[in-house]
C-alpha cells in the first residue's frame, strides 16, 4: 500500500466536487468549513469548476475530471477534500489518469458516493484514501468535535489509535438549512454482533455505491480484508440483499471481519434486525462483526483509511496503519 504523507502546518488542501456541485452548499457552511481547516494551520484552495451546476445537481464530467487531475498534479496541494457526495462519481472512473495519481499520492477525504473513487484509486494504484467528512461536513456548527478530533489524527499523525464511540449522534436531514434546529440522540456504543478478532486491509464504504464496483477492474480485492459497510437510507431488506450480493463475490472469501456503520433513523433498522440479518447467512457466523460504528450518514463520524490496516477485537476497533 502507498500511504500519502501526513500534513503539516502551512500545507495546502484542495476542495473539489466530483459528485454534487459546490453550489448547493450554503455560505455559512462554506465559511465554517474553511475556517476550521484554516484553524488547523492549512491553506484552503478550490477547484476552478466546482461551482458549475447542471440538471443533475452536478457539473459536466470533463469539468469534474479536470479538477480531480489538477488537484493531483499541483505540487502545492497536499490533500484533497470532496465537497459532498451524490450519485455519479463512478462516471469518472474510465477517464481517470491513475498513473498521474500514482505518481502524486495524496489524501483523498470524503464519504458516501466518493467511495467509488476511493476504492477504485486503491485498486488501480494502491494509494490509501480516507472515508471521513466532506468539506461540507466540516461546516456543521454543532456536534462536530468528535469528527474534527479524528480528522486531525488522520491528517497529522501516523500513530495507531482506537476508535471510540461518540457520546451522542444526529441525523438531522436539514441541518445545513437550519444550523440551530438540531436534535441529538444518546449513543449506546458499538454493537458486538459476532465476537472474535481479525486484522486486515480495510475496503468498503456506502453499500449501494461500493456495489457499483463489483465485477469491475476498480474493485480492490487484497487478501485478509476488513469490510466496512454503511448504507444511506434504505431499510433492512435492502441491507440484507446487498449483503447477500457481497457474499456472492469471489473475493468475499478473503473477508476476515465486518464493520457496519450506524444506520439513519429513517431506515428503521434496529439492533435486532442486524442480528437477524447476520444470523441468516452461514458465511457470516464465524466472522467478527461490530455494528453501530460512527461512520457514514450520521454525525459525528470517525475517519477510516481505505487501504489501511484495521483490527477488530471483540467489538474494539484499532486503526493500526493509516
Amino acid at each position: 500500500m502507498i500511504f500519502p504523507r501526513k500534513l503539516k502546518a502551512g500545507d495546502e488542501v484542495r476542495i473539489i466536487a466530483p459528485a454534487f456541485s459546490y453550489q448547493i452548499i450554503g455560505e455559512d457552511v462554506r465559511k465554517i468549513a474553511t475556517e476550521r481547516l484554516e484553524q488547523m494551520g492549512l491553506k484552503v484552495s478550490f477547484g476552478k469548476n466546482l461551482g458549475i451546476i447542471d440538471s443533475f445537481v452536478s457539473s459536466p464530467i470533463d469539468a469534474r475530471i479536470q479538477d480531480l487531475h489538477d488537484a493531483y498534479a499541483d505540487k502545492n496541494v497536499k490533500a484533497i477534500f470532496t465537497v459532498i457526495g451524490g450519485f455519479n462519481s463512478n462516471q469518472l472512473l474510465g477517464l481517470i489518469d491513475f498513473e498521474q495519481i500514482k505518481q502524486n499520492p495524496k489524501m483523498l477525504i470524503g464519504y458516501s458516493d466518493i467511495a467509488a473513487l476511493q476504492n477504485a484509486i486503491l485498486a488501480k494504484t494502491g494509494i490509501v484514501s480516507y472515508y471521513g467528512p466532506h468539506f461540507s461536513s466540516l461546516g456543521m456548527k454543532y456536534g462536530a468535535d468528535y469528527t474534527l478530533d479524528y480528522l486531525r489524527r488522520i491528517l497529522f499523525d501516523d500513530s495507531e489509535f482506537f476508535v471510540q464511540p461518540c457520546q451522542e449522534w444526529s441525523d438531522d436531514p436539514e441541518w445545513f438549512i437550519n444550523q440551530e434546529d438540531r436534535h441529538f440522540n444518546k449513543n449506546d456504543g458499538f454493537w458486538i454482533i459476532n465476537s472474535g478478532s481479525a486484522t486486515g486491509t480495510l475496503i468498503g464504504g456506502e453499500m449501494t455505491t461500493f456495489q457499483l464496483l463489483y465485477g469491475t477492474q476498480y474493485m480492490p480485492t487484497d487478501n485478509d480484508l476488513i469490510l466496512a459497510l454503511e448504507i444511506e437510507g434504505g431499510n433492512k431488506h435492502i441491507l440484507d440483499r446487498i449483503l447477500q450480493s457481497t457474499i456472492h463475490q469471489p473475493w468475499f472469501k478473503n473477508v476476515r471481519g465486518l464493520v457496519i456503520g450506524r444506520t439513519e433513523s429513517k431506515s428503521e433498522v434496529s439492533r435486532d434486525d442486524i442480528v437477524s440479518i447476520f444470523n441468516i447467512h452461514p458465511e457470516l457466523k464465524n466472522i467478527p462483526v461490530v455494528a453501530n460504528v460512527d461512520f457514514g450518514h450520521t454525525y459525528p463520524m470517525t475517519v477510516l483509511p481505505l487501504g489501511g490496516t484495521i483490527k477488530i477485537s471483540d467489538g474494539a476497533l484499532t486503526v493500526i496503519k493509516h
